[in-house]
């Protein structure tokens, strides 16, 4: 297959929705040759912050170092990072041509989507020295979590999928928590007292050690990326890397970027994009905004049916002068309109549209705030920057 076949291939797979456990993969795996089990890694959890904190802990490794992560923003090759830099549009489509060739025997498991791309990921490392693997959803039944780590992290948790991780902190806790194993040590950037007591608990039964944000370790002043939240996620980040065997260490972190995490895009009006898709990340958003010094904001908002659209708004309305909404150009996407009706201001089926009736009414001198949902972050990018976009897909 060629990349475009190969993308038509996985697209084709989200009918198959979402189905934790690890089951399945782990036949695929043993009939892979369990290259899970080649490359060491590390596995990094979270509701919110675990892509910051993945991509900064990969800065901070030596050798060949591969980081895999989801969703992309703009081209399916950037979820599998090799030194900083997304794998090759040939190499990614001959990888999922030879897996393809196994998945079609008789008697495989019918991967997702997700735990085929987690099966990629294994495969296109393991010429690496080490790999960072960001969870996907949850963690004890995500596909990334048949590996034995050096160190897992935990960054933050807070209410979100709750359909499929329970309707509290704790029963979030617990399905985070699943990602530590026997002796591994474990470093946790939550400080919610409910979370911390189930994970605590969890530790302590595998003799896991647990390093604790302000207990262990405290927030970092100097942080890579833009946002105060990010003080937490590169202590985090630090605290891992100082828990590794040093020879998989760098004595200075590698330069980190990571799009669309509070990223300002300079222009008349600037653009702030930022990937804030539940109230935890709407909130850390309201707090930057607080810090900001613009003439009019406007709100550019675009989420899943499934988000809590009404708390995000509450959080952000207070720091903008006037709301768009728009419609991400995926399935999942909420209607504009009814975002619109609900919440007051001007609603766009079209991005793009949207996009360009939010400059006009922040002005020269304004802001407009991009957010809500990765699928119209990636829309939004694209169209101000000039990007290459892949399909977008709905999972």
């Amino acid at each position: 297959m060629k990349y475009a076949e190969a993308l038509q291939w996985l697209y084709g797979l989200q009918s198959r929705g979402m189905q934790p456990g690890l089951t399945r993969v782990r036949k695929v795996l043993a009939l892979r040759g369990h290259p899970e089990l080649r490359v060491p890694s590390v596995l990094v959890a979270g509701t919110n912050g675990k892509g910051s904190v993945a991509t900064m802990i990969a800065a901070g490794l030596r050798g060949r170092v591969g980081l895999f992560t989801s969703p992309h923003m703009h081209r399916f090759v950037e979820r599998f990072r090799i030194d900083g830099k997304p794998v090759g549009e040939a190499r990614l489509a001959r990888a999922v041509t030879d897996l393809k060739r196994t998945l079609d025997a008789k008697g495989t498991p019918p991967l997702t989507f997700f735990e085929i791309c987690t099966v990629l990921a294994f495969e296109l490392f393991a010429d690496c020295d080490v790999m960072v693997l960001e969870v996907g959803l949850g963690g004890r039944l995500d596909a990334t979590n048949v590996v034995t780590p050096l160190v897992s992290v935990i960054c933050s948790i807070a209410l979100d999928h709750t359909d499929w991780l329970g309707p509290t902190l704790a029963h979030i806790a617990r399905e985070k928590a699943g990602i530590i194993k026997h002796g591994v040590p474990v470093i946790v950037g939550t400080r919610s007292t409910e979370a911390l007591r189930v994970i605590r608990a969890r530790a302590r039964r595998l003799a896991s050690s647990l390093l604790c944000i302000d207990h262990d370790f405290a927030p970092a002043l100097d942080a890579p990326l833009p946002g105060a939240f990010q003080a937490d996620n590169y202590a985090v980040a630090q605290a891992a890397l100082r828990v590794l065997p040093p020879r998989f260490r760098r004595p200075r972190m590698r330069a980190v970027q990571w799009p669309g995490r509070l990223e300002l895009l300079p222009g008349s009006p600037d653009v702030l994009c930022d990937a804030a898709h539940n109230p935890h990340a709407a909130e850390a958003l309201g707090a930057h905004l607080s810090q900001l010094r613009y003439g009019r904001r406007v709100l550019l908002f675009g989420a899943m049916r499934d988000k809590e659209h009404q708390a995000m708004i509450a959080l952000l309305r207070p720091h903008v002068d006037a709301m768009i909404f728009a419609r991400a150009h995926t399935p999942r996407a909420e209607e504009a309109a009814a975002l619109a009706e609900r919440y007051g201001g001007e609603a766009f089926d079209s991005v793009a549209t949207a996009l360009t009736r939010a400059r006009k009414l922040a002005g020269k001198r304004g802001l407009v705030i991009a957010c809500g949902s990765i699928f119209l972050m990636t829309e939004v990018r694209a169209r101000v920057l000039g990007l290459r976009t892949d399909p977008l897909i709905a999972l």
